[in-house]
């Protein structure tokens, strides 16, 4: 399924992402290593053991960009002119090896662009759940979306 064009955001919405990802030590491993965080919360098992959580955590950019990865199938994909930013991230319990995430996303609000007629704002919250259906991201963002008008109309000019 394609993204959705601005016109289509209806605020209010909510979409369940059919996506689910079990995350693993690799994902964790790979993912902080590259990004030259070298916590030993997130690759030393041993040190990990004696923390609050008994266990390494899985690097919580990880599953922001995970979060917002899974949503892009039903939201965004082949509709955004860009990402605008995140706000409001919150990591309201911790994610570990194994955990399986999947996402809802809902539409905030929306607005038309100031400075592009071809496009509009659309403000999103994303949730990733885990399979105990805990929360274990809240993020806000905020896409600058094409609109259907803006393609329509490009179609008829080249025809």
């Amino acid at each position: 399924m394609p993204g959705l064009y601005f016109e289509e955001f209806e605020p209010g919405a909510v979409i369940d992402h059919p996506t689910r990802r079990t995350v693993t030590e690799t994902d964790n491993l790979l993912f902080s290593t590259m990004t030259l965080n070298l916590a030993p919360l997130h690759l030393d098992a041993e040190y990990s053991k004696n923390s609050m959580w008994g266990q390494r955590l899985v690097n919580s950019l990880f599953i922001l960009g995970l979060v917002s990865g899974i949503s892009v199938p039903e939201t965004t994909q082949g509709t955004t002119l860009g990402n605008l930013g995140f706000e409001e991230i919150k990591f309201p319990k911790p994610v570990f090896h194994g955990d399986t995430i999947h996402v809802r996303t809902e539409i905030v609000g929306k607005r038309e662009s100031k400075s592009r007629n071809d496009a509009g704002i659309v403000f999103f919250r994303h949730f990733g759940i885990n399979q105990r259906d805990e929360n274990v991201c809240d993020a806000r963002r905020t896409g600058l979306m094409l609109k259907r008008s803006a393609v329509d109309t490009a179609a008829v000019a080249g025809a």
